[in-house]
């Protein structure tokens, strides 16, 4: 199949959940013989959307990635006071009002229409990546009827996803790709759109997990964790994924137990953390040294109230490693059911008795981690999730063909 991926930023240096989810599938289907391309922009950071990548074509990992120059970066100083007003509103906000905001919080992109008009035809699917940025909205809108297209909306419960702006865009879509069965569920309430579907995720390499090379002693060397037993969380240092609250809990967790035990917060101080938690802070590392903190830690703590996913909760029971998960968040208590390799919790008292259980029972904890280990061999292993993704988006590109794509582009803008 000839495919074409959209989403606002692509590469290595392009850190990020949804970027990173676009960049496995674009690669491992291009290795598997597919003829792949990318359209995205010319950023790296996702905060100002600067272009630092040239723009034009290049070829990367055996993928054709055009590039399309941001128009100016974002000025936080206009768009965060927008952002307040349309997020953060109780009340209905003109829909001007809100397209405005879609362009600023960008990547705004003045070329990408045009080049889809013209280039979408020659593939066989174009396939979005999370519905929030403007790549996603203006590409649909300029695709729509042109090529069919499948959207893989990364959507979790926030204000943004009840703006009513996207309510046609989701129309659009011709099918989407899920990551769990709770993502599917809010997006289908939330917009009343029943398309074609399959809850796929993302894989995980279980090959390079179970090697011999991870450095685990090399690790708590380097971070000065001696023998102590380590939580681990790894993503943003952000309020916005519920590091603050956990380092907090933390804290009150370590003035109520003589056990020693340490957090290591791996990821971008995108905030600080409390001090009274003690953590260890390693910043930014490479994807080995990711790997070997998996394989180290006591547990994962997933404390975020919005994910779709959560990549790195697969990662953890590749390892076969146990988690407590933000038990506020849907996505992660079904995640936790379906496994049987997590412990949701709500509040501090139930974080002190999840980790306490941890802490005094490898048992239960080496029992935990085989159970996810054994829910990503059924259901996260790289060959037979792209073999299921395959099938399912041919079946899309088969059903398209039968319809009239000029009759379907004529009822798409209509709504």
């Amino acid at each position: 199949m000839r495919l074409l991926f959209v989403v606002q930023r692509f590469g290595r240096e392009a850190l990020g959940g949804a970027e990173r989810h676009c960049r496995e599938f674009a690669i491992r289907l291009a290795g598997r013989g597919h003829d792949v391309e990318v359209i995205t922009s010319c950023a790296i950071s996702y905060v100002d959307w600067a272009n630092e990548y040239p723009a034009g074509t290049e070829i990367a990992d055996g993928v054709r990635v055009h590039r399309l120059p941001v128009r100016v970066p974002r000025d936080d100083r206009f768009f965060g006071p927008l952002h307040r007003r349309v997020v953060g509103s109780r009340r209905p906000v003109a829909h001007h009002v809100q397209r405005e905001w879609m362009r600023m919080l960008g990547p705004d992109l003045p070329d990408l229409p045009a080049w889809l008009r013209g280039h979408a035809g020659d593939f066989d699917a174009v396939i979005f990546f999370t519905y929030l940025y403007a790549s996603s909205y203006d590409g649909l809108h300029a695709v729509a009827g042109l090529a069919p297209t499948v959207l893989h909306p990364l959507a979790h419960d926030e204000p943004a996803l009840r703006l009513g702006l996207f309510d046609p865009m989701f129309h659009l879509v011709d099918a989407f790709g899920y990551n769990t069965e709770e993502e599917q569920t809010l997006v289908e309430g939330r917009f009343g759109v029943f398309r074609p579907s399959i809850v796929i995720g993302m894989g995980v390499d279980l090959d390079s997990v179970d090697s011999e090379s991870h450095d685990v002693a090399g690790f708590r060397a380097r971070f000065g964790l001696g023998d102590t037993p380590y939580l681990l969380y790894v993503g943003r240092v952000d309020p916005g994924k519920g590091s603050g609250e956990l380092a907090a809990m933390f804290g009150a967790y370590t003035s109520r137990h003589a056990e020693p035990v340490a957090l290591v917060v791996l990821g971008d101080p995108v905030s600080e953390l409390p001090t009274e938690a003690g953590a260890v802070l390693t910043g930014a590392v490479d994807e080995e040294t990711k790997e070997t903190a998996l394989a180290g830690c006591l547990g994962l703590a997933q404390p975020s109230y919005y994910e779709s996913l959560s990549i790195v909760l697969i990662e953890a029971w590749a390892h076969q490693r146990p988690a407590l998960v933000q038990g506020h968040c849907e996505v992660l208590v079904g995640q936790a059911r379906r496994s049987g390799g997590a412990i949701p919790y709500r509040g501090f008292a139930e974080f002190e008795g999840a980790l306490e259980m941890l802490v005094e029972s490898a048992e239960l904890a080496a029992s935990l981690g085989a159970a996810g280990r054994t829910y990503v061999e059924s259901r996260y292993r790289w060959d037979d999730l792209l073999v299921r993704y395959e099938d399912f988006v041919e079946n899309v590109v088969a059903t398209w063909r039968r319809q009239s794509g000029p009759d379907r582009r004529r009822r798409a803008l209509a709504l």
